[in-house]
């Protein structure tokens, strides 16, 4: 069951049977409780649950969920609910987006005027708002009317949500003709005109204008939108609001004219994880027209790293965010770019003098250490034959610090790991060495049964699970990683998985934390020496509250 239908389920459960408790609905769908509480923490946050000690309780006139997971246009409708206030008089055109805000707004009590007959039904059914039909002639589809009643006169709404199928900077809020002409009827009675528009019809024509610029308020879009369709955005007079599954940011205005260049060398292109960070940073700079991203490959190689180094001073950029693997060629660097004088953000593997952006090592690794223990103790009694330790030494003593974390984890849980019983080996940082380096651990332990794997990163983990699936003894081994890529996570939906989970670090998270680190040190405020992102351990239990959407 995925998570769309099982949390359709608890909808289902909850109507028929308030006051279900969370242990019931474990039993029913056959998860743990712990799935059950994120589901129901999804549902809350969806206004679709209202949680209660012991389970939860569907609020009066909550739908079942309208899509298999919450799709860009729920982005948008989440974010526009907001400007709702209780007893406001508001205005929903017949679009599609209109309906799913007209969805969102059973916990108000409100006047709301349309000419769509689905939104009328939709608000009758959750009750408490006064609707106000508009007549006309019912539309060959059957589900509006076409212009023809004037609203009385004195009728105001303080907002109207409008929809379209296209928007540009030069025309307007596009629709077809019967919708421009409610809209030319009705626009007359809002105070204030909000557009909700999916990021594919920015930039679109299409049928006739139905609302021209000057009459446009806000603008609410998704975080789909390309850089060229951001920067047809910014053209328009209008507050834009990009909403994605987790923030709304507002785009910055066209004018703005001071310019920062930044240099951004990435671990390597061959690395899920660093490609997240990659286009999580593109998709940050996206927003900020001030922003010029220079993007370079250090790919693993301290070489490549310093030559990258060299090409960005000489580029001039303003601000350089590096993240290499190598502590000792990170002295070389900043020695370089502190000579042409300019700051440094070091993701990950520290440098010093650089401001630290990136993983807490020894708290994420305790996570895991502590997660591996108690698998352990539930499947192995709390013994283990064999702890592996896929390593990185040249990251430095700082990263290295994830490495010590889990070994501490996992030993105040099952107890101290004997020195003979511990395998240190190289996991190069990538997925090829680490499959190559366990293989050859697991072939010279032939009789070892209970194997536990402590890894540098998710490319370790990865490699290490394969090593013993090629062996047949997959059986054999429990892996953690570090990371919580979204490889590793397929991993873990995957029936019986042997890695039984990583810490995640977030990867398409770190974008918007280091363009907001940069832009304070760009604009001369104090910063901090290091910030740390937040970290959860991501197991089979609770892999689908925290999905992650690729949206480049």
């Amino acid at each position: 069951m995925i998570p769309f239908e099982r949390r359709q389920q608890i909808l289902r459960t909850l109507q028929h049977q308030p006051g279900t408790r969370v242990s019931e609905l474990a039993r029913i769908l056959d998860v743990t409780e712990a799935t059950v509480r994120a589901d129901l923490r999804t549902l809350e946050r969806e206004q679709r649950v209202r949680r209660v000690h012991g389970g939860a309780v569907v609020i009066n006139g909550a739908a079942l969920l309208p899509d298999a997971q919450e799709t860009p246009a729920d982005w948008i409708v989440r974010e526009a609910a907001g400007l709702v206030e209780d007893d406001d008089a508001i205005l929903l055109d017949a679009g599609a987006l209109s309906l799913r805000l007209a969805r969102r707004l059973h916990s108000r009590r409100l006047t709301v005027v349309t000419y769509s007959l689905d939104i009328a039904q939709a608000l009758a059914a959750q009750g408490g708002h006064t609707v106000m039909l508009l007549g006309g002639v019912l539309r060959e589809d059957g589900r509006a009317t076409l212009a023809g009643v004037q609203p009385p006169a004195d009728l105001r709404v303080r907002l109207a949500f409008v929809t379209g199928t296209g928007l540009t900077a030069e025309d307007g809020l596009m629709d077809d003709i019967h919708e421009a002409n409610w809209k030319e009827a009705l626009l007359p009675i809002a105070d204030q005109v909000v557009a909700l528009i999916e990021s594919t019809h920015v930039g679109q024509r299409s049928g006739a204008v139905s609302v021209p610029l000057e009459r446009i308020h806000r603008i609410f879009t998704d975080a789909n939108a390309t850089p060229e369709q951001l920067a047809h955005l910014r053209r328009l007079p209008a507050k834009v609001s990009v909403c994605s599954a987790d923030a709304i940011t507002d785009l910055t205005a066209a004018s703005a004219t001071t310019r920062y260049k930044i240099g951004f060398a990435n671990l390597s292109e061959e690395i899920p994880f660093a490609v997240d960070v990659r286009r999580s940073l593109e998709r940050a700079v996206a927003l900020h027209p001030e922003l010029e991203l220079i993007v370079a490959d250090n790919r693993l190689d301290q070489t490549q790293a310093l030559h990258n180094a060299e090409t960005f001073v000489a580029a001039g950029v303003d601000l350089f965010i590096e993240y290499q693997i190598d502590a000792l060629i990170g002295t070389a660097i900043m020695n370089r770019c502190q000579r042409a004088g300019i700051p440094v953000i070091a993701v990950d593997i520290p440098m010093v003098g650089a401001t630290y952006f990136g993983v807490d090592n020894f708290y994420s690794g305790h996570l895991a250490g502590v997660a591996l223990g108690q698998w352990i103790e539930r499947h192995w009694g709390g013994e283990v034959d064999r702890l592996l330790i896929l390593d990185e030494p040249r990251a430095g003593a700082l990263p290295q610090a994830r490495i010590e974390g889990q070994l501490r984890g996992l030993e105040e849980v099952i107890g101290t790991v004997p020195p003979d019983r511990q395998v240190r080996l190289n996991s190069g940082n990538t997925y090829a060495a680490s499959k190559a380096a366990t293989a050859e651990a697991l072939s010279s332990l032939p009789t070892d049964r209970r194997i536990a794997v402590i890894c540098f990163n998710d490319d370790a983990a990865l490699g290490a699970l394969h090593a013993a699936q090629h062996l047949d003894r997959e059986q054999h081994v429990a892996i953690v990683g570090q990371g919580a890529d979204r490889l590793i996570r397929e991993e873990l939906r995957r029936p019986g998985a042997r890695i039984i989970g990583s810490t995640a670090f977030m990867p398409e998270r770190y974008g918007e934390k280091l363009i907001d680190l940069a832009l304070r040190i760009l604009h001369g405020a104090p910063a901090p020496p290091a910030v740390y992102i937040d970290h959860v351990f991501i197991d089979p239990n609770n892999v689908d509250a925290y999905e992650v959407t690729d949206r480049l």
